[in-house]
């Protein structure tokens, strides 16, 4: 499936990088909407928020003011596919939130296969023995910062291979 909404690949977003430049990370979930932001060396992704997702426009501008608050040049955006690959109701939402924000803001966005994001940091909180109500306010943002991370080591492998 092509979308003609604003997004771009890993291969441009590298080119068009320069120092300084941040990325915001979003973990789309029916509820909430985990935020992270990468620092302005693009190495590493930290938690920054998770807002409770309540009308499309309210979030669609705290998403634009902390992308403009932050100097942010794209979102990285989870797609939820399928273990094996296809693509459900939950990346049709997903790409559909995609388009619907491009009437709000002309940055662009790269989508980030977030299979197995949420297991993982999961697995990362049990271990740390966090309790459930612990889990439960973290997990969106560390999802989203798992997400982002991922983008940004990718995107630093591109890099390596092009210099």
């Amino acid at each position: 499936m092509t979308d003609t909404s604003n997004t771009i690949d890993f291969e441009t977003l590298s080119r068009n990088l320069k120092p300084g430049d941040r990325l915001l990370g979003l973990d789309l979930g029916s509820k909430t909407i985990g935020v992270a932001l990468s620092d302005s060396m693009q190495q590493v992704a930290s938690g920054v928020e998770t807002i409770r997702r309540k009308k499309f426009t309210a979030d669609a501008m705290r998403l634009v003011e902390l992308a403009n608050e932050h100097g942010c040049i794209a979102f990285i955006i989870g797609l939820p596919v399928n273990m094996d690959g296809s693509e459900g109701p939950r990346v049709q939402s997903t790409r559909a939130f995609v388009r619907n924000m491009q009437q709000k803001t002309s940055l662009p966005f790269l989508f980030q296969d977030e299979r197995m994001s949420s297991a993982a940091v999961e697995r990362v909180l049990l271990e740390a023995d966090s309790s459930r109500a612990a889990r439960a306010r973290v997990i969106d943002k560390m999802a989203a910062t798992y997400i982002l991370q991922g983008a940004l080591d990718r995107l630093s492998v591109i890099k390596s291979q092009t210099s």
